[in-house]
């Protein structure tokens, strides 16, 4: 980078005719301004660092740990949201009622007992974390076995009894009897109000039948309703509209009114 510099002052002693010296010392001497008397001119070639070699700017930068590990031993008492393994990577995996975070951390997703354990029937080699329901259940549970459902259920196969009344038989919740207005008709039939149905959700409520006749076995009186004339109501509105306009104009009669602001005209 250096040397078309160092050669510039040559070039230029070259071109010109009024040196007749053939010493390269006196050339670069004769661009340079200086007299015959002055000292050669001294040429560094010393390179610079542009920027720090080693070592951190910054300062160091060893931040804490992350605190990796187990949260939760096996056997503990966890709810749902709690962690129970930190990592990085996938050395444990979830197993029954956990999941993964976004950073590979393992948590619970029902309240339990925690479980380490090995599945080979799902993978051979990995290694899962699970939350047992019961402190007594071992992981992993049995293929085939019936699962525990929210609210602590239990699937269980129900096998429904026909029912016999008087002159009816009761086919998939469908009461089958005589016409309306005979002893075995539907509406004739009495309901018993205490009787809860599941619902969805599993939630047991009241049929609605036996909801939308209460007020009628309290003996509610409702009034009646009766529509009345439309035409009539809307000729009503409009007059208590306009005697509210004429009682303001009264009220604010006495009143000075403020003058309009002068707009002010935008542009040349």
């Amino acid at each position: 980078m250096l040397l078309p510099r160092i050669l510039a002052p040559v070039r230029a002693a070259a071109k010109s005719p009024l040196i007749p010296s053939s010493r390269v010392l006196d050339v670069l001497r004769h661009p340079n301004g200086s007299a015959a008397h002055a000292p050669a001119p001294a040429l560094s070639f010393v390179r610079h660092a542009s920027h720090q070699a080693q070592g951190r700017a910054n300062g160091a930068k060893d931040g804490p740990g992350k605190r990796l590990g187990a949260k939760k031993a096996g056997g503990e008492y966890v709810i749902p949201g709690n962690i129970i393994f930190r990592q990085r990577g996938t050395a444990w995996f979830p197993g029954e009622n956990c999941k993964f975070g976004r950073d590979h951390c393992i948590f619970a997703t029902e309240s339990g007992y925690v479980r380490y354990y090995k599945d080979p029937l799902l993978h051979p080699k990995r290694q899962y974390i699970g939350v047992a329901l019961e402190k007594t259940d071992k992981l992993p549970y049995p293929q085939n076995a019936a699962r525990r459902r929210r609210l602590g259920f239990v699937a269980v196969q129900n096998e429904p009894q026909p029912k016999e009344l008087d002159g009816q038989t009761v086919v998939a919740d469908l009461q089958v009897g005589g016409a309306t207005g005979s002893e075995t008709s539907i509406t004739a039939t009495a309901r018993n109000a205490t009787t809860l149905t599941v619902g969805k959700g599993y939630a047991y409520r009241h049929a609605n039948y036996d909801i939308g006749r209460v007020a009628e076995r309290a003996n509610v009186q409702v009034k009646e309703f009766v529509p009345g004339d439309r035409w009539a109501a809307w000729r009503k509105s409009q007059a208590r509209k306009k005697r509210n306009e004429e009682a303001k104009k009264l009220r604010n009669a006495g009143k000075k009114s403020a003058k309009p602001k002068a707009r002010k005209r935008r542009g040349p």
